[in-house]
């Protein structure tokens, strides 16, 4: 195999400056740590949006200052047919020749972590450090023909279209065991808290002590492995270290506090988040309980929201017959093993997708 023959990408690129003097855009845009456009949540009451920079379908916005930081490049293609505003600290660019560069295949090549990595290096590593558009025009980049590069991108966005598939179906299978919770423990009851004496039989009024055992998660540092570590926002590493299996993921602090996740596997839980473990085997039901209450409302702390176990001990809950809770948790399995399918399929299509992007540079 030949050695890939890499070009300036300055050669293959120009920046773009039209600002919104006429306030005809009012749709503001940042750009995440993930490479994606998100609807800015900045407050522009009383802003000049007159200087904010537009950015249209097939256009590129990023922003330098944060690479020395961060390690990473927040860089996006736009790909809506609407223009949007971003920032005037944001630089847009776009493609001179389409059809000798793509797009969508420069999106690729930004994504891979080499380049973050090589234009990290460019910011001197240091906290403070940052780069500019010239820095970024000297990147290299291996262009091949536009035919290649066209298999390359439809190999790419087959991947993506799948998992964006399997997110979808797992947004119905959440939907569908909300839908259940619903029917079977909501419905049946108007208003418990104000009239103990509607429950249905067998049915109590309770605390989520009596139906689960919560802890503190412990300080980790992720590591090589496959057992995912929680943090309040999420999976953030793997280890080879375990200490849960079969919870319900609390995020205790900060602007995570009070977020849920299920987990029915291994894992491991750091000291961002508690864990909850049902004491009837009735992990499910223990989810939605816990969904049904505004666990941040009920946070203490302040200079940021924390929980603790007394807190969600302390919560109040409807305490359904022990059958009605067993039944529901077999139905809710059923559906869970297929959103684990779903979820377990998205890993591996991540997996070929960073190996796609890999064989760029080869």
């Amino acid at each position: 195999m030949s050695k890939a023959e890499y070009k300036r990408l300055g050669d293959y690129i120009r920046e773009v400056n039209v600002r919104n003097r006429d306030l005809k855009v009012t749709n503001l845009l940042g750009v995440n740590l993930s490479k994606q456009f998100f609807p800015s949540i900045a407050n522009i009451v009383g802003t000049d949006l007159s200087k904010y920079k537009i950015i249209g379908k097939g256009q590129f916005g990023c922003k330098f200052m944060s690479v020395g930081r961060d390690g990473i490049l927040p860089i996006s293609l736009m790909q809506d047919d609407k223009p949007a505003i971003i920032s005037s600290a944001y630089y847009v660019f776009e493609v001179k020749d389409q059809k000798v560069l793509l797009p969508e295949y420069l999106m690729m090549w930004l994504r891979r972590p080499e380049f973050d990595r090589q234009l990290w290096f460019y910011s001197g590593g240091d906290v403070r450090g940052g780069v500019n558009f010239d820095d970024f025009c000297e990147m290299p980049i291996v262009i091949p023909p536009i035919t290649r590069q066209r298999e390359i991108v439809s190999e790419y966005e087959t991947l993506t279209n799948r998992i964006r598939l399997n997110n979808k179906m797992i947004q119905h299978l959440e939907a569908t065991a909300q839908a259940l919770y619903r029917k079977m423990f909501v419905e049946p009851v108007e208003t418990p808290q104000c009239d103990v004496s509607k429950l249905p039989e067998g049915w109590r009024m309770g605390t989520i002590q009596e139906i689960a055992n919560v802890k503190n998660g412990k300080s980790i540092v992720p590591t090589e492995g496959n057992v995912p570590v929680y943090g309040g926002n999420g999976i953030v590493g793997y280890t080879n270290i375990s200490n849960a299996n079969g919870i319900v993921v609390i995020g205790r602090v900060g602007i995570n506090c009070g977020s849920l996740f299920l987990h029915q596997r291994e894992c491991y839980v750091n000291d961002n988040s508690m864990m909850a473990i049902p004491n009837d085997n009735d992990l499910i039901f223990l989810y939605w309980t816990l969904k049904q209450i505004d666990l941040n409302s009920q946070s203490e702390g302040s200079g940021q929201p924390l929980l603790t176990q007394s807190i969600i001990y302390n919560q109040e809950c409807v305490i359904p017959d022990i059958t009605l809770r067993a039944e529901f948790n077999d139905q809710g399995q059923i559906i869970y093993r297929n959103k684990v399918l779903m979820e377990q399929e998205n890993e591996k299509l991540i997996e070929l997708q960073s190996l796609l992007l890999a064989k760029m540079g080869q």
